[in-house]
C-alpha cells in the first residue's frame, strides 16, 4: 500500500459537521451582505505580486516575510493573494464598474507564518469593499454591517475598537514627530524594533511587547496630529455609529498592518479568546489604493474577517450548533433491487425535500441503521411486498413514543410527506 497523503502544514480539511458550521456563517453573510447592497465578486487566487507590494508595502513583514512568491513557466512573477482588499482594487480598476462600487467576498488567503489554533498558512476571509465615495455615512455602513453579522451569527462577547490614521499629509507630519521622539530611545524598544524602527515606525503602534507599549504610550499621540479634515471625518463617522447604537472605543494605537490604510481605521476583538489572537475581523480606508493600482483617485473602504478565527470565537462563547439545518427530511428505505428508491427520491427532491437513501443493496436492518444515524424525521420503507401491492410504509424515525408507522398509496407518498413536514 503507497504512503497516505497528508493535507499541507498549516492548512486543513472542513468537512462533516463543522463544513455544515462554515455553510452557515457563509450563507449569513451572503444574506446579510445583500441585504446592504453588495453583490458578489471573485477574483483569482493568484495576481501579479505589484498587486500587493503596491498596496500593503513592499517591505512590510507580509511582503517580506509572509507572501507565497513563485515564477510561473513563462516567467512571470506572481503572489498567492495575502488579503482580499487589493485583488478586488485591481479589479475595480480594470472593469471600471459603475459607482460607488459595493462587493462582498469570500476567500482563501495564504501567508507562510507559524500555524497555531484559528491562524493557518492558508485561512479563509468573509469580507467587504466599497469604492467611490468618502462619504462617512459609507464608513458607518461597511462597520454597521460587520456588526449585524457578528450578531446574527450568535456572537456576544465583542468590542469595536475605531481609530483615524488621518490622510497621507497629517499622518506624515506625525510620523516625523514620532520618529524624532523615538530617536533618543531606541535602546528602550523591543529587540526586534531596535533594529527596523526607522523603516516603518508606524508600525511600532502595532507592537505588543511591553517596551514598545510603554515608550509608544508616553510620547506622541496619532489622534493629536489629525488635521480639521481628518478629525470632522472621524467625528462624523462616530456620531453616525452612535445614532446607531454602536458602541465603538477609540484606541489611538489601531494602526492595522498594511500601507494602504488612509483615516478610519476599525478592529472588533472578542473577549472569549485570548489577548493575543483575539481579533475576529477589521478594516479601514485605502483612499489612495486605486490610484497606486493604476486607476484614477478613488476613495474606498471595507474589512475582512477569519471564518476560522470567528469560528473559535464561536466555540468560546459555546455557540458550535450550525445556523443552517442540514439534516434531510426523509431517508428511502429499499429493498425490492429495483429503480424504486431512485424514482422516490427524485419526486421528493423535486419537491424541495431534503431525501437521501442508502445503496448497495444492504438488508433492512443496515439500512434502518443508516436512516437512523442520518437524522431524517421519516423513514420511507418499501420492500417487495410493498412494491407489488402498490403501498409505502412511512415511519417517523423522531416520535418520542412508540414506533409509529402506517402504509399509504404509492401515489399519496409526496402530499403525506409535505402535511407532515407542514408545507
Amino acid at each position: 500500500m503507497s504512503e497516505a497523503f497528508q493535507a499541507p502544514v498549516g492548512t486543513h480539511d472542513v468537512l462533516g459537521a463543522e463544513a455544515a458550521q462554515w455553510e452557515g456563517v457563509i450563507a449569513t453573510f451572503a444574506q446579510l451582505a445583500y441585504r446592504y447592497g453588495f453583490s458578489m465578486i471573485v477574483t483569482p487566487v493568484f495576481e501579479e505580486v505589484g498587486v500587493f507590494n503596491r498596496g500593503i508595502g513592499e517591505k512590510s513583514e507580509v511582503a517580506t516575510k509572509e507572501m507565497y512568491v513563485f515564477e510561473d513557466r513563462g516567467g512571470r512573477t506572481y503572489a498567492l493573494r495575502p488579503e482580499g482588499t487589493a485583488p478586488v482594487v485591481r479589479a475595480f480598476v480594470q472593469h471600471n464598474p459603475t459607482l460607488p462600487f459595493k462587493a462582498w467576498y469570500f476567500t482563501p488567503a495564504f501567508r507562510y507564518e507559524r500555524p497555531q489554533k484559528g491562524r493557518y498558512r492558508e485561512h479563509h476571509q468573509l469580507g467587504v469593499e466599497v469604492l467611490g465615495s468618502e462619504d462617512p455615512a459609507i464608513d458607518v455602513e461597511v462597520i454597521s454591517l460587520l456588526n449585524d453579522y457578528f450578531k446574527a451569527v450568535g456572537l456576544k462577547q465583542f468590542r469595536i475598537l475605531i481609530n483615524s490614521m488621518g490622510h497621507e499629509e497629517c499622518r506624515s507630519k506625525y510620523v516625523e514627530t514620532l520618529r524624532a521622539y523615538l530617536a533618543d530611545r531606541v535602546d528602550q524598544l523591543c529587540e526586534e524594533h531596535q533594529k527596523v524602527w526607522d523603516q516603518n515606525t508606524l508600525r511600532l503602534l502595532d507592537c505588543k511587547k511591553v517596551e514598545c507599549v510603554a515608550i509608544t504610550d508616553a510620547g506622541p499621540q496619532l489622534p493629536d496630529h489629525l488635521c480639521t479634515e481628518c478629525e470632522a471625518h472621524f467625528t462624523a463617522v462616530k456620531s453616525g455609529l452612535e445614532a446607531l447604537g454602536v458602541s465603538c472605543e477609540r484606541t489611538p494605537r489601531l494602526v492595522r498592518g498594511f500601507d494602504y490604510y488612509t483615516r478610519t481605521t476599525f478592529e472588533f476583538v472578542s473577549d472569549a479568546l485570548d489577548g493575543a489572537q483575539n481579533a475576529i475581523g477589521g478594516g479601514g480606508r485605502y483612499d489612495k489604493l486605486a490610484e497606486q493600482l493604476g486607476g484614477n483617485p478613488t476613495p474606498g473602504i471595507g474589512f475582512g474577517s477569519g471564518v476560522e478565527r470567528l469560528l473559535l470565537a464561536l466555540e468560546a462563547e459555546g455557540q458550535t450548533e450550525p445556523l443552517i439545518n442540514r439534516t434531510p427530511a426523509v431517508f428511502v428505505v429499499d429493498t425490492t433491487e429495483t429503480d424504486a428508491a431512485s424514482l422516490i427520491c427524485h419526486e421528493l427532491r423535486s419537491a424541495g425535500i431534503a431525501t437521501v437513501r442508502a445503496y448497495d443493496n444492504r438488508s433492512m436492518k443496515a439500512q434502518m441503521k443508516v436512516a437512523d444515524k442520518s437524522g431524517a424525521r421519516f423513514a420511507l420503507l418499501v420492500g417487495p411486498q410493498e412494491l407489488a401491492a402498490g403501498q409505502i410504509t412511512i415511519r417517523d424515525l423522531r416520535s418520542e413514543e412508540k414506533i409509529e408507522q402506517i402504509s399509504i398509496p404509492r401515489e399519496k407518498v409526496l402530499a403525506e410527506v409535505l402535511s407532515r413536514l407542514g408545507k
